[in-house]
């Protein structure tokens, strides 16, 4: 059998209770067709990057699944017609994550301001900008030559 990693994503308006049913019956449909479902994480309520079906949130759930193709082919079938699923998308992959996915990893308890370290100081802590600093003697400024070249030609 081959192995699978499933995301959908479904619209922002079911909740997660709902999200979580949806889950166990797509989960039943693998089983049902020779397949098993191993590790599912819930992503939560996600900002999307551009409105689907008139949605600018979903809730995302990730599935790892070792099935035969017909299987997951069923499976999206069933989300196709489904109402509340506005994306999903199905990679093959040569072996499952055993640890929790990146996504998870983002959450657990690290927010923007801990992720500032790896990219270095801000640029006010770096010194005075460019245009801060002397101003090199390039001969005369825009606004100097334009008024010189109007003065000349009256």
């Amino acid at each position: 059998m081959a192995l699978y990693e499933h995301i959908f994503i479904a619209r922002q308006d079911v909740s997660q209770q709902q999200v979580e049913q949806m889950l166990e019956q797509y989960t039943n449909v693998i089983k049902e067709n020779g397949g098993s479902v191993g590790k599912t994480e819930y992503w939560g309520l996600r900002n999307l990057a551009y409105k689907v079906k008139k949605n600018r949130k979903g809730h995302y759930t990730l599935m790892n699944i070792d099935a035969p193709h017909d299987a997951v082919a069923e499976m999206e079938r069933q989300m196709g017609l489904s109402d509340d699923v506005i994306r999903f998308m199905t990679i093959r992959v040569e072996e499952h994550e055993t640890e929790p996915s990146a996504v998870m990893q983002n959450r657990g308890g690290r927010d923007r301001d801990d992720r500032r370290g790896d990219r270095g100081p801000r640029r006010d802590d770096r010194g005075p900008r460019r245009d801060d600093g002397p101003r090199r003697d390039d001969g005369p400024r825009r606004e100097e030559r334009n008024a010189n070249s109007e003065g000349g030609n009256a």
